[in-house]
């Protein structure tokens, strides 16, 4: 079972500290944060070129060009796969995900026209008023909103029909667009959608 600790971080001891008041290590990420960076963004544009990755010959290309260790390397490959897989896996979910609503949406108008579609029948047959049966969607009208709720069911199916353009659009949209990979200046990183 997972527990929680916490541990009290110590201040760095003044004799360890330069005359800028950082120590060793911390200048150390200052001046790689760069270059890792650099082979950051140079690796998110060969994965997303969709040439076939080599991890290997890749290692060797960065520790040639960014003079490197191969530790350093192999963290910045994972670094950027991990992020890369990561962003794509999201872009499969999000599109599951408006395919889920777009069909949500579809049951949602069909059931209302539906709805609306038995209402007409039966308020044109000739004795409704003295049918044994009722409608399953009465005639009503507001005072305060001067509106029937036939008006406003109207409305709500146009409104989700539009949302359902909208939506498939944007599915359209998704499965067209190329993933692009973003590394900031910090090192850190991470993938538009």
């Amino acid at each position: 079972m997972p527990s929680v600790t916490y541990v009290k971080g110590l201040p760095t001891p003044a004799n360890e500290l330069n005359a800028l008041g950082f120590s060793e290590f911390e200048m150390f990420l200052e001046a790689f944060a760069p270059i890792f960076r650099d082979a950051a963004i140079e690796t998110v544009n060969y994965l997303l070129s969709g040439t076939e990755f080599n991890k290997s010959t890749w290692n060797t290309h960065l520790q040639k060009t960014y003079q490197i260790s191969k530790r350093h390397a192999n963290g910045v490959i994972a670094h950027v796969k991990g992020k890369v897989d990561g962003s794509k896996e999201h872009r499969t979910l999000h599109i599951k995900t408006l395919f889920g609503k777009a069909k949500s949406i579809e049951a949602w108008i069909e059931k209302a026209e539906r709805k609306l579609k038995l209402a007409r029948r039966f308020y044109a047959k000739k004795n409704w008023q003295n049918s044994k049966t009722s409608c399953n969607f009465p005639l009503s009208c507001s005072l305060k909103y001067k509106d029937t709720n036939w008006k406003n069911l109207k409305f709500q199916i146009h409104e989700k029909k539009r949302k359902l353009h909208l939506i498939k659009n944007k599915i359209e949209f998704l499965k067209r667009k190329p993933i692009k990979g973003v590394c900031s200046s910090r090192t850190s990183f991470y993938c538009r959608i």
